[in-house]
């Protein structure tokens, strides 16, 4: 479980919550028809946005986002360097029995490719295809939150013009004033919070994510790569180690020299 993203949204919501309170009581900041307004033509602004389909995956988005364990790239090198000393010592043919234990269907689709002897140039091209189809399911995904971190405070807006239509309808009656100018300001607090504590924070950490499952996949792409051509694990290495920055190139050479 990611509790670096549970720590972000209760941490957020907590402190939200806490400043709400200060001004009183936090019944104060709840109308029905408000919430009615900006919660719900929410919702169903996604519907008439994207496909069903689309909108329903919201849940499984979240859930791998909870529950996804990403693999470090630097890890993910020292096995592909590991797959490169295999296939090199005792023939690629040898990873046949290596990728029974890998759980990445990524890295077993392209050495199992490499095994059957499929042209290096076939290989590339349908690794490349399925992770352009990869961002382009991660690009859908960030999309839903997008449209909502974009159409939430235009309702929230909406609203806030409604309550002010209704508010000045009542100009005779100064009582009415007051509290209609605070149900009016209420939806575009609402439409905010959705945008600024929920959408953009999951759309940014969905980016996160996605580049860092590419960074992995175009590792394992250029890996396998090098293991079809026979290159010396040394060089498979080298190769792949131009994927991380300096600090983490310099910290394994560290590594490398005190394992000597």
């Amino acid at each position: 479980m990611d509790l670096g993203l549970l720590f972000g949204f209760f941490g957020t919501w907590i402190i939200i919550v806490w400043a709400l309170l200060s001004g009183g009581s936090i019944i104060a900041y709840w109308d029905v028809a408000s919430s009615i307004l900006v919660f719900g033509a929410s919702v169903t602004m996604m519907f008439f946005a994207f496909p069903m389909e689309n909108v329903k995956s919201i849940f499984a988005i979240l859930r791998q986002l909870l529950f996804h364990k990403s693999q470090a790239p630097g890890n993910l090198i020292t096995d592909m360097v590991y797959y490169a000393e295999i296939a090199r010592r005792d023939g690629i043919l040898s990873l046949e029995n290596v990728i029974k234990d890998i759980e990445d269907t990524f890295v077993v689709h392209g050495i199992q490719m490499a095994i059957d002897g499929t042209d290096p140039e076939l290989i590339e091209s349908v690794l490349t295809n399925e992770l352009e189809n990869i961002i382009d399911r991660h690009d859908q995904g960030k999309a839903l939150f997008d449209t909502l971190a974009k159409y939430a405070p235009a309702y929230g807006m909406i609203g806030t013009l409604v309550g002010l239509v209704i508010m000045l309808r009542n100009m005779s009656d100064p009582s009415m004033i007051g509290p209609g100018m605070a149900v009016a300001i209420l939806t575009t607090l609402y439409g905010a919070l959705i945008a600024n504590s929920f959408a953009l924070p999951m759309a940014d950490r969905l980016a996160r994510r996605s580049a860092e499952e590419i960074l992995n996949k175009t590792i394992i792409l250029k890996g396998v790569m090098a293991i079809q051509s026979g290159d010396n694990p040394r060089i498979v290495e080298k190769k792949l180690m131009t994927f991380l920055p300096p600090s983490l190139r310099k910290s394994r050479d560290d590594e490398e020299r005190q394992a000597a």
